[in-house]
């Protein structure tokens, strides 16, 4: 009897062994659960022909947009866990809306399989060109002065530069005027035309503008500088402390991937990340390589799932 249990367990890893060997054996779709154009899709995008050339099957980008990206993730958990399915994703269906919409269709922390964050990069304080603001602490004064008035935009309830802005100013002690587009594109043009007074963006989203003088940056969310906003200072250079926040793109499985072939895809999407000529995409817009361990990231998701869900509480927030 020891020996036909030895004999099976032998089987069972030998074809796991083989099934990870195997994988891909048919396309692989990466879900985006946002529309196409913005920085999460242009991520699984960038990846996407490197997975194929080292894999050897297509992976194919599917955009299903909905609900701030649980509409994606909530396809994702109840897809296959074979390895044919994986969601590439910003940090809010992981561990913001969870805080935010009554009824998911997931559990953020148990429903799937954890591979990868990608990139992360500091979202960036920035005004019109034209506003009198010319510092954080100006900012601030006005806010002091004229509370709740100040409009910020952002690309929509719940989402990272939104949540950024109630932050600042739970630590400032401030209180603005939260403007809520659908998607960051809107939000940005009506920064430029001066229609809004101010936004937490994501570096690589307004970068150009700032280079081209359209956008003032007045300080920057991340723990140092950005490389390709060299001049602006930290948020923490400008004075306010424990405002360090980065966005974040991130890769995950539907629950019950196989081990053997959350390694294989882990190590050959870590790859693809690293590759010279993506990296080099990436790197030119602000966008910091991760390629972390599936660890490191449960560690981290742990982590910045608390921290939102503490944003969200103080600030009474809901995405209604």
């Amino acid at each position: 009897m020891k020996s036909l249990l030895t004999i099976l367990a032998i089987g069972l890893a030998a074809a796991t062994s083989v099934h990870a060997q195997d994988w891909p054996q048919k396309p692989v779709t990466l879900v985006v659960p946002f529309p196409a154009g913005g920085s999460t899709d242009m991520v699984a995008r960038a990846i996407g022909p490197k997975l194929t050339d080292k894999l050897g099957q297509p992976f194919l980008v599917d955009n299903k947009a909905g609900a701030t990206g649980t509409i994606g993730a909530a396809q994702v958990k109840r897809s296959a866990p074979d390895g044919s399915t994986f969601l590439v994703t910003s940090l809010g269906p992981l561990v913001i809306a969870p805080h935010l919409i009554k009824g998911m269709q997931y559990d953020a922390l148990k429903d799937f399989d954890l591979i990868t964050v990608a990139v992360q990069a500091p979202n960036v304080l920035v005004v019109p060109a034209k506003s009198p603001h010319k510092t954080v602490a100006d900012v601030i004064a006005y806010l002091k002065a004229n509370p709740g008035k100040m409009t910020f935009a952002s690309s929509g309830n719940g989402s990272s530069d939104h949540l950024t802005a109630e932050l600042f100013w739970q630590q400032t002690g401030t209180s603005g005027l939260h403007v809520p587009y659908k998607g960051g594109a809107p939000a940005i043009t009506d920064l430029l035309g001066g229609q809004v007074e101010a936004s937490f963006q994501n570096v690589n989203a307004v970068v150009q503008n700032i280079n081209a003088g359209k956008l003032r940056a007045l300080a920057v969310t991340g723990e140092k500088r950005s490389p390709v906003l060299p001049d602006v200072p930290t948020i923490a250079e400008a004075g306010v402390k424990n405002v360090e926040v980065y966005s974040w793109q991130a890769i995950v499985a539907p629950k019950g991937l196989p081990p053997a072939v959350r390694t294989k895809a882990h190590d050959a999407m870590a790859a693809a990340l690293n590759d010279p000529a993506v990296k080099q995409q990436f790197v030119a817009i602000g966008l910091e390589v991760v390629a972390n361990t599936p660890a490191q990231f449960a560690a981290f998701q742990q982590q910045e799932f608390a921290r939102w869900k503490k944003v969200i509480e103080t600030g009474k927030i809901t995405i209604d």
